[in-house]
């Protein structure tokens, strides 16, 4: 039996990391088979072009090359990482997919939703995630957490108005992919977001099992 492919997200601040990781340890402790991956990243060729894309250094990069190098992280990291787990039966949550490119690009840096999606659904051989959560917070909050980063890469200084550019192409995400897409409020406490992600997961998995 084929394994379940499974993304977070949501805009930067909404805790994706945390909850995807705790989320992962549940249900390893639950004895299921997970891989925990991310994008850009994942793998080495993908963390490499991960470094490029984030580098504040880089300043030049065109908004066009950006959204190209997110799609060829992404080809890579599927044909070497997640489709072997899937076919393996493996639950794989990934922090990050198609969703980000289509909101950060395509609405971010304005280079059209249609026009971003064509570029990675070829990169994708038009695979969905099965599951996509996204954390849902308010803007506001988001962005005052994101000024609280330590370090801030190339994306997270960006101006205010990416940012509100950002936000306004995860809503439009939300209303194309509403089918596969569930909303977890991440303004609760961590614990909450944990136990509500988790729960989706778990509908999930017996939905397909059952089925």
């Amino acid at each position: 039996m084929k394994g379940l492919f499974i993304t977070f997200e949501g805009p930067d601040g909404s805790g994706k990391t945390s909850v995807a990781t705790a989320v992962c340890q549940k249900l390893d402790e639950m004895g299921y088979g997970v891989v925990h991956t991310r994008e850009p990243g994942g793998i080495a060729i993908s963390e490499d072009i991960r470094n490029i894309i984030l580098d504040p250094k880089n300043t030049m990069m065109d908004a066009k090359t950006e959204a190209l190098l997110y799609a060829a992280s992404r080809r890579q990291h599927l044909v070497e990482k997640v489709f072997p787990a899937i076919e393996e039966g493996k639950i794989v949550i990934c922090e990050r997919f198609l969703d980000s490119s289509l909101a950060y690009q395509g609405y971010g840096r304005q280079l059209g939703f249609d026009e971003v999606l064509s570029i990675n659904l070829f990169a994708t051989d038009n695979v969905y995630p099965d599951m996509t959560i996204y954390l849902d917070v308010d803007e506001e909050i988001g962005l005052a957490r994101l000024s609280d980063r330590a370090f801030k890469d190339r994306l997270d200084q960006e101006s205010i108005d990416f940012h509100h550019r950002v936000s306004q192409g995860y809503k439009e995400v939300l209303r194309r992919f509403a089918d596969r897409i569930t909303i977890v409020d991440a303004s609760k406490t961590k614990e909450e977001v944990i136990e509500a992600s988790l729960a989706e997961i778990l509908k999930l998995i017996n939905d397909k099992t059952t089925a």
